[in-house]
């Protein structure tokens, strides 16, 4: 199995890549940290720390708001060109958004990539208002399906995780719901595999910057705001064998990244010497801190000003390493009970035509 690595300030590969994995560098200290990587194939939790304990979800939110979006679609409620009004108070969302105008119109199919990419606030609360009405019965549509899916420990507030003292969520439930959506909408599921995305003529990148610099990386969902600090649940795959990695409350997006590549590979390192009859990682490994000097532009938070820079770096992104593989095979869905039907709103005001052009990996 090839593992390739890239902690320093230029890439590095090899033998030289593992020894800057290994640098006893200071774990993170920050109270909101929590980190979790799952094994798939046997949902075998290969690392946990403070999995289990509260955090604040940040935009990782939107991963059930787009679970919704996607059992929408599934039961023929939402077709990809149906048209999503924005309200007055969708409209006036803070960034990080897409700059929808009060009576303006966005596909579904455009409002999910803006989703994925851009993490737009307002295009979060247009969704929750023309599926349910208002986004606060889509937020108790939320926490009920974060119950059917085993999440105990999550509450959901709102649909794009502004800042609420109420919402709330673990590590592992993250872990949880990214194996939902793989699970349950394989057919979506590439969509978080997106990296850019063009509205008229705003251009976003998808703030998942692991996305094409670590190998097999294809999705999933990242999150901040200043309470949560810098949120990230990625799903990797290599030789067919898949893992989950959640990392919450990241000091800066660099160091969150370089803590989640520094987990995936130590992960699979240490599942390759089970496999060959040698002693597993010491466990102390999955906790250092890489060297947090990464080679990574980073996207904007939630909660920057929507006029930011769209990245804080000017570094040049580490070359594709890795050629995202095909729609994953994974099990069919659960027999999870649905969602109570709490109505759809259809007019939230005049439409506004917008046109949208996406670009796919």
């Amino acid at each position: 199995m090839k593992h390739t690595a890239w902690f320093s300030s230029r890439t590095i590969y090899g033998a030289s890549a593992l020894a800057a994995l290994f640098v006893a560098a200071p774990a993170l200290a920050d109270d909101r940290y929590a980190a979790i990587v799952i094994d798939t194939r046997t949902n075998e939790i290969l690392h946990a720390d403070q999995a289990d304990e509260y955090r604040f979800p940040a935009s990782l939110t939107k991963m059930m708001t787009l679970y919704i979006v996607f059992e929408e679609l599934e039961r023929g409620r939402l077709r990809m060109s149906d048209r999503m009004v924005a309200s007055r108070r969708a409209s006036r969302m803070p960034a990080s958004r897409l700059g929808l105008k009060q009576g303006q119109a966005i596909s579904v199919e455009n409002a999910i990539k803006a989703l994925v990419t851009k993490s737009a606030n307002d295009v979060a609360t247009a969704v929750a208002e023309r599926i349910d009405g208002s986004e606060s019965r889509f937020a108790q549509r939320m926490t009920t399906r974060a119950r059917a899916l085993g999440m105990s420990s999550t509450r959901f507030m709102n649909a794009s995780g502004l800042p609420d003292p109420s919402q709330r969520t673990t590590a592992h439930d993250m872990a949880r719901l990214s194996q939902a959506l793989m699970r349950d909408f394989p057919q979506y599921y590439p969509l978080f595999q997106t990296t850019e995305f063009w509205w008229g003529n705003r251009y976003s990148r998808n703030h998942n910057r692991l996305l094409g610099s670590v190998e097999g990386v294809d999705g999933i969902k990242t999150g901040y705001t200043r309470a949560s600090g810098f949120n990230l649940a990625s799903s990797v795959v290599r030789d067919g064998r898949r893992l989950i990695t959640v990392v919450m409350g990241g000091a800066s997006a660099s160091e969150r990244d370089a803590q989640v590549a520094h987990l995936i590979e130590t992960a699979y390192l240490d599942l390759d010497a089970r496999a060959n009859g040698k002693p597993p990682i010491a466990q102390a490994t999955y906790t250092l801190a890489p060297v947090m000097n990464v080679q990574i532009q980073m996207g904007e938070g939630d909660e920057s000003p929507e006029d930011s820079p769209a990245w804080s770096d000017t570094v040049t992104p580490p070359p594709v390493l890795y050629t995202l593989p095909a729609t994953p095979q994974i099990a069919p869905p659960s027999s999870a009970p649905a969602p109570q039907n709490l109505g759809q709103s259809e007019g939230m005001g005049a439409v506004i035509e917008s046109g949208g052009q996406t670009t796919q990996p």
